[in-house]
């Protein structure tokens, strides 16, 4: 089994996340993917000094529920609109059974939770494609590698044999 295959999400980039709790104002969940330069906040809920995922909400919610129908984002909080109970990934997670998690979900981003289900980070298909790229390209240099041996090794043999 190559290494992607068996790598878990301790060794991805996860990244910090941004959080909301249920009665941030969806304009302020809007604000805050602009001034953080992400796509979505997790909703969290305080339990026992930890911060469990309760909820996500995308820019894509925002636009397709909220501001495509015209209503008054004014008026919102994010537990008007999250989406709830969201599916998670945990640290140690296989890197592919993450994927196919995603896409059993329909999602891109996936919250990352420890053991005791406290919020870790996030990790985005964005984030595994790059890692996914990575192990490709290591595997391309390691079949490079392999033909640029084996090529030096029937030059040898044959210089050695002479001529026939």
């Amino acid at each position: 089994m190559n290494r992607a295959a068996s790598a878990t999400l301790a060794g991805c980039r996860i990244r910090e996340v941004v959080t909301v709790s249920r009665d941030t104002p969806v304009v302020r969940c809007a604000q805050l993917m602009h001034d953080e330069h992400v796509g979505s906040v997790v909703v969290v809920e305080p339990h026992d000094g930890r911060r469990i995922p309760v909820g996500m909400i995308t820019d894509r919610d925002i636009t397709i529920e909220v501001v495509a129908f015209g209503i008054d984002p004014q008026r919102l909080v994010a537990g008007d609109i999250m989406s709830p109970q969201p599916a998670t990934a945990r640290e140690s997670d296989d890197l592919l059974e993450v994927l196919a998690r995603m896409r059993q979900h329909g999602v891109r981003r996936l919250p990352v939770v420890g053991g005791d289900g406290a919020l870790r980070g996030i990790v985005t298909a964005d984030n595994l494609w790059e890692l996914l790229a990575e192990e490709i390209d290591a595997l391309a240099r390691v079949i490079a590698a392999a033909q640029a041996r084996e090529s030096r090794t029937r030059g040898a043999l044959a210089a050695a044999s002479g001529p026939g």
